[in-house]
């Protein structure tokens, strides 16, 4: 049975994590957090005085909405458009700025993605301090790869970043705002110029220092292949040269957590190093020694990966871990796990509205609450038989925490996890000793190269078992998804059920059975309100037409050239809103290869529709010919490919009730177009200024 007062940091956690959501939706409530501090600090006062059995509730409830006050102002602290220095605050327009790459460049497939802390400003008046932190994203032609600490001046002027144009498309906007950043910019290498060098930290500047050397020490072991192209990922926390394809496998296989540097990685070090220096723990002073050097070789690795979140999470961790047994302090793991959260939360309170901190936290909680249980369920006669259950129990708590949120964020689940993982944990394990093993050795002759061959093997057996693992049938269902509203039920419906399994209380089960029961009555209403939707989406999708005649759970997808599946204007635009209307039959269509449903005809000038008894006008060019005009009005008239560069070509030519513009049009062309309209009093709809058009028939 659970005692809560011996986890006094999980009650800590979960008051500090309730100020940073009230901050989240109520941050204009700045008077009354100082009102309440200043209460509670009067009730403190008083509490010294009075003895009386029901203060020492009131102290405890009144210090834990201390601590949620403390988060909302930690988070407020952190809100970099607090600061009206931001160039988020700045009127004028920019000509020029001065900035600190602030970032290791990432390489994209044209171009560096990078970060940039803001500086100085140029106007039209005069240079002027300004803050903030915007992306940048330079061509490859430059003559050196930029680095962390270079100073540049750069001219123009970075534009706000854009929010989500298409229904249900993950909001980019917003993931970066909780980074403190709102702009970005695309440069040409002769838009700036390299002042200096003067890293804002020397410390990361290192650590970046670090990454690239081992970076080269694979890239000589292992080449540039696939093989390397994991490991980079698995130890240095860098996945710009994973391939799509095998990413999307790993993804298949439920073991996408071995894609980045993540806690269970830290662990793995954690054990290996343990089990090397355990010598030094045999005598009285060697335990401080060992301690030493455990910290020291952990915070390496953080160190290493450049401070990845993930990292640093569980290196706090097996810090506090590591303190308290050398102290001679007994350690509660789910009270150390709690109190590294608390400590990462107030270093960074935008931590926990990341997919990383809330699924890391929740398969780590998981184990140390279930683990053990699910494990000492069954027991097996043979060694090898035990060894495989304890790695499957470890998949079926960690998988069972963390579905709800892997549904609710990506909108799939990978069937054979439970059959990948105990391959995939081991291998993992393996690669990843060896690839700290080849770091130590890699410079030996001959030793390094042996440990480079047997890492370069284990990496290919690990690929090759996510591969086969993504071929078998069924092997990722999908697209799943859930509502906030579903998102919680579902959880009370697993900690209910997990809890009266347990303990075996009546009132637990009840609040399972109705968890459940409420459950199903909103997947049902949702399932009966998606088998009736008829939308016509007009997506935004860059520089091309992109159209969703949507029908129940079917729709297809009208494009100008051939689009699949792995095409990226339908994985990075377009899945996303057809999984959250629930859509999974998808037929790709082309003007001149259109299904039987959408009925289509079309010259050379424009393509007409008829669906749900609605006709749909495609305008690709306006005719020059003279007299030439639609006999009737249109419902819709989409344009295309810049075919109207005046309304006056519309004049009097074609009629439509609802006029809209794809993004095959110049964004020049569409923003005078769209005020002209305004000045004029006509209705239509730019994908590119005004998000994703949507009829709901």
């Amino acid at each position: 049975m659970l005692r809560w007062n011996a986890f006094p940091f999980v009650r800590y956690g979960i008051a500090l994590m309730g100020g940073i959501i009230a901050y989240l939706f109520f941050p204009g409530i700045d008077k009354l957090i100082l009102l309440y501090l200043f209460v509670s600090a009067i009730v403190f006062l008083v509490a010294f005085w009075i003895k009386l059995p029901a203060i020492g509730i009131v102290k405890g409830v009144s210090g834990l909405l201390a601590l949620g006050c403390l988060g909302w102002l930690v988070t407020a602290l952190h809100t970099a458009s607090t600061n009206t220095a931001n160039l988020i605050h700045l009127q004028k327009p920019i000509r020029a700025y001065r900035a600190v790459v602030g970032s290791q460049a990432e390489n994209r497939a044209k171009t560096f993605r990078l970060e940039l802390d803001l500086k100085t400003v140029l106007t039209d008046s005069a240079w002027q301090p300004a803050s903030g932190r915007l992306i940048v994203y330079i061509a490859k032609t430059v003559s050196k790869k930029p680095r962390y600490g270079d100073i540049w001046l750069v001219r123009g002027a970075p534009r706000p970043i854009d929010p989500p144009l298409n229904p249900g498309e993950f909001n980019y906007k917003r993931h970066l705002a909780n980074r403190g950043i709102y702009h970005q910019q695309y440069l040409q290498p002769t838009d700036r110029i390299v002042m200096g060098y003067q890293p804002e930290n020397r410390l990361t500047a290192l650590a970046y220092g670090i990454n690239e050397w081992a970076n080269s020490v694979f890239t000589g072991h292992l080449g540039h292949g696939p093989e390397f192209a994991i490991v980079k990922a698995m130890i240095l926390g860098v996945r710009d040269g994973i391939d799509p394809d095998l990413q999307q496998a790993y993804s298949a296989a439920g073991a996408v957590h071995v894609l980045s540097v993540s806690g269970l990685h830290v662990g793995v070090l954690f054990a290996a190093l343990s089990f090397v220096l355990a010598f030094l723990q045999r005598n009285r002073h060697g335990k401080f020694l060992f301690a030493a050097l455990m910290l020291g070789l952990l915070w390496f690795y953080a160190l290493m990966t450049g401070f990845s979140a993930p990292v640093l999470r569980s290196a706090f961790m097996f810090s506090l871990l590591l303190i308290g047994q050398t102290i001679g302090r007994s350690n509660n793991p789910l009270n150390t796990l709690a109190a590294s959260a608390f400590l990462i939360l107030l270093i960074d309170p935008y931590a926990l509205t990341t997919a990383g901190f809330q699924l890391s936290y929740l398969a780590v909680g998981g184990l140390l609450l279930w683990h053990r249980s699910l494990y000492q369920s069954f027991t097996f006669r043979y060694r090898w038989a035990d060894w495989l259950w304890q790695l499957t129990a470890v998949a079926l708590v960690a998988q069972l925490l963390t579905f709800p949120l892997g549904v609710f964020y990506f909108h799939q689940f990978p069937t054979y996890f439970w059959l990948a993982n105990p391959v995939v944990i081991p291998l993992s394990s393996l690669v990843l000793i060896l690839a700290m093993g080849l770091l130590v050795v890699g410079w030996i002759p001959y030793v390094g190269m042996a440990v480079g061959k047997v890492l370069f093997g284990a990496m290919w057996l690990l690929n090759q078992a996510i591969l086969w693992t993504e071929k078998l049938p069924f092997s990722i269902l999908k697209p799943l998804t859930a509502t906030p509203r579903e998102l919680l039920l579902l959880y009370a419906l697993i900690l209910f059920g997990i809890i009266w399994l347990v303990r075996r209380e009546k009132r637990y089960g009840w609040v399972m059975v109705v968890s459940a029961l409420l459950l199903t009555a909103s997947v049902g209403w949702t399932t009966i309100l998606r088998k009736k939707q008829r939308l016509l989406i007009v997506h935004f999708v860059p520089h091309t037409s992109a159209i969703s005649f949507v029908e129940g759970g079917s729709a297809v997808f009208l494009t100008p050239e051939a689009r699949n599946d792995t095409s990226r204007e339908v994985t990075f635009y377009v899945r996303n809103t057809w999984d959250s209307l629930g859509v999974s039959r998808i037929t790709y269509a082309q003007p001149d290869r259109t299904p039987r449903q959408l009925p289509f005809y079309q010259n050379k000038a424009v393509s007409l529709v008829s669906w749900q008894g609605k006709s749909i006008l495609l305008v690709h060019r306006i005719p020059k010919k003279e007299g030439w005009r639609l006999p009737a009005v249109v419902d819709f008239a989409i344009i295309s490919r810049n075919a109207v560069q005046s309304w006056n070509d519309l004049k009097g030519r074609v009629a439509a009730r609802h006029i809209i513009f794809d993004d095959s049009s110049k964004t020049p062309l569409t923003d005078r177009l769209l005020a002209e309209a305004r000045q004029r009093g006509i209705p239509c709809h730019s994908v590119r200024q005004q998000g994703a058009y949507v009829f709901k028939f």
